[in-house]
């Protein structure tokens, strides 16, 4: 059952929410494609998030600077503040927050770095403790230390 999109364009708010319907056997799905100018244009051909019934999927976060599009190269903590950071302005665009967190992935390019990373992440997350996989990938987008993608549940 295929999802049609089109290109998002910014609205005067600078947030796009496009809905798409796709029919099939199994009914009609509704997708919401979520974008913000707070996160990083999407490099490819995929959206910053997706919204289906009460749940956002994020795609994966580099360390880029949305409104400069600097990458963070510097240090692992510098770099996983600034994904984390998209994801926030992301699921704060589609309804959610990162208290509603529910799984997280983390791709790592150099396990020796995970203490630091986490303790970044720890405090990001603060006491909220949602699912998480961590995937050692040698080598990320632009030589970058971390990607981070993220599913979340709506706010009600």
């Amino acid at each position: 059952m295929p999802l049609l999109f089109t290109l998002p364009s910014i609205d005067s708010e600078r947030l796009l929410i496009q809905n798409s319907t796709s029919s099939g056997e199994g009914g009609e799905t509704e997708v919401k494609v979520i974008f913000t100018e707070k996160a990083p244009r999407p490099g490819g051909h995929y959206s910053q998030a997706v919204v289906h019934k009460d749940t956002v999927y994020v795609c994966g976060q580099l360390p880029i600077e949305p409104e400069t599009g600097e990458k963070k190269t510097g240090s692992i903590e510098e770099q996983a503040e600034q994904a984390l950071k998209n994801i926030a302005e992301i699921l704060k665009a589609a309804g959610s927050d990162v208290s509603h967190v529910l799984k997280v992935t983390v791709y790592i390019a150099d396990m020796s770095l995970w203490e630091r990373f986490n303790a970044v992440y720890a405090r990001f997350f603060g006491e909220h403790r949602p699912a998480r996989v961590v995937v050692p990938t040698p080598n990320l987008h632009f030589g970058f230390q971390v990607e981070i993608d993220a599913i979340a549940a709506i706010k009600t």
